[in-house]
């Protein structure tokens, strides 16, 4: 005999309070953006000349993950948008997940779409069947017709297939598509290497400010998860879970986001645990949820031969302790027995050595150059940035689904 509806959801939450606090996407109050002062200032002061109807500064942020630049960029965002409006200037922003819109088109329909008032415009912006040129001429028209400035955040602008389109929102004003809006761009990366790989021409006008983001430290975390602890019913959270949640994530990344994921999964599993309060112990269990689930985001949407490249990585990893990195060939040999096990062909030496770049790139693997001197030449190490047992759990979970 199954359960009642009724007795399937749990009515009462004695944990939460409001949950929605601590969700990765809930843009803050002005007042619990922590340890961020000094970049907001600086932020603030390059897109200044926006709230005149002047062209605010291009802006290129680094930082690795969890380091509030996207949440500083759109809070800036939306205070110029305010204070503008209080000057008699018309202004907007849009903000484009590049991981989601990583082709020219979907980037330009995104932002033609998302700033364009159709009743106003009489402009329709299709979710597909444009050309790219006709979505770019809309855009425009959009622009021109509604704005005197506009702020366009390019998050994760790494993911980009091409810097087409950072050149033609980077040079809109000079190139003459737009006559009567002003038009500014923050692209937004993890990764710091980033700029070696545009285009010189877009380098040279997207590039006008560079701010990098530092991760932040035990102290900053502790009062990031402080500002956020009323998501919690009063006296739920025992006075050790902040502390402890907050030098975990400082020792190993100093990423707000696992910092928050972190104290959301100790409160569900309290939750789950039908505990009275939020204990010490449940903080080590969210952590290894929270790393796993990092893991599994990083990972999300790579090729079955890309996942087979970290699979030989991890096991390498968690045979030989003692080594601190491995040579791509021998990463190489691995990686032929698993293809062998999966009964898939394996590609070339030259093709996993550029898929073992690619893991580099996303922060998951960290590659060194060694010296085997006047014998050996040199050669490169491949070290897993990542937990081996997370990586080998995460990556046997992907299959299993498959």
């Amino acid at each position: 005999m199954s359960s009642s509806g009724d007795d399937l959801f749990t009515r009462d939450d004695h944990i939460f309070e409001n949950k929605e606090l601590l969700e990765i996407n809930h843009l803050p109050e002005e007042g619990r953006i922590v340890g961020r002062d000094d970049e907001i200032a600086d932020l603030a002061n390059a897109v200044n000349p926006a709230i005149f109807g002047q062209s605010p500064s291009n802006l290129l942020i680094y930082g690795k993950t969890g380091t509030g630049k996207s949440l500083c960029a759109k809070h800036i965002s939306e205070r110029l948008v305010r204070v503008a409006k209080e000057e008699g200037v018309t202004a907007e922003f849009a903000y484009v997940d590049c991981a989601q819109d990583n082709t020219e088109t979907q980037a330009v329909q995104t932002i033609a779409y998302s700033m364009n008032n159709s009743e106003a415009t009489d402009i329709k912006i299709p979710d597909k069947g444009l050309s790219t040129s006709t979505y770019y001429k809309r855009l425009w028209q959009v622009l021109d017709s509604q704005y005197g400035v506009v702020l366009i955040i390019l998050d994760e602008v790494d993911k980009l297939d091409d810097d087409d389109i950072l050149m033609q929102l980077s040079r809109a004003g000079e190139a003459g598509k737009l006559t009567d809006c002003k038009i500014g761009v923050i692209g937004i990366s993890n990764k710091i290497k980033y700029k070696d790989r545009m285009d010189e021409r877009v380098k040279s006008s997207l590039c006008e400010r560079e701010f990098v983001f530092p991760p932040y430290d035990a102290n900053q975390l502790r009062d990031i998860m402080q500002a956020r602890s009323d998501a919690f019913k009063d006296g739920v959270l025992e006075p050790s879970v902040i502390p402890r949640a907050a030098a975990l994530a400082a020792r190993e990344h100093g990423d707000a986001r696992k910092a928050i994921d972190i104290l959301r999964y100790a409160g569900e599993i309290a939750q789950s645990n039908s505990s009275e309060t939020v204990r010490e112990e449940f903080v080590v269990q969210a952590r290894e949820r929270a790393e796993t689930d990092r893991f599994r985001e990083l990972i999300r949407g790579s090729t079955p031969h890309s996942r087979y490249v970290l699979q030989a990585l991890a096991v390498l990893s968690l045979n030989e302790t003692d080594e601190d990195g491995f040579r791509t060939t021998r990463i190489f040999d691995v990686y032929e027995e698993i293809c062998r096990q999966e009964g898939s062909d394996t590609l070339s030496l030259r093709r996993v050595r550029d898929l073992l770049k690619e893991h580099a790139f996303l922060d998951i693997i960290e590659q060194s150059r060694q010296s085997g001197g006047s014998a050996e030449g040199s050669y490169t190490e491949h070290q897993l940035l990542e937990d081996p047992d997370v990586v080998q759990k995460v990556l046997v979970e992907t299959v299993e689904s498959e």
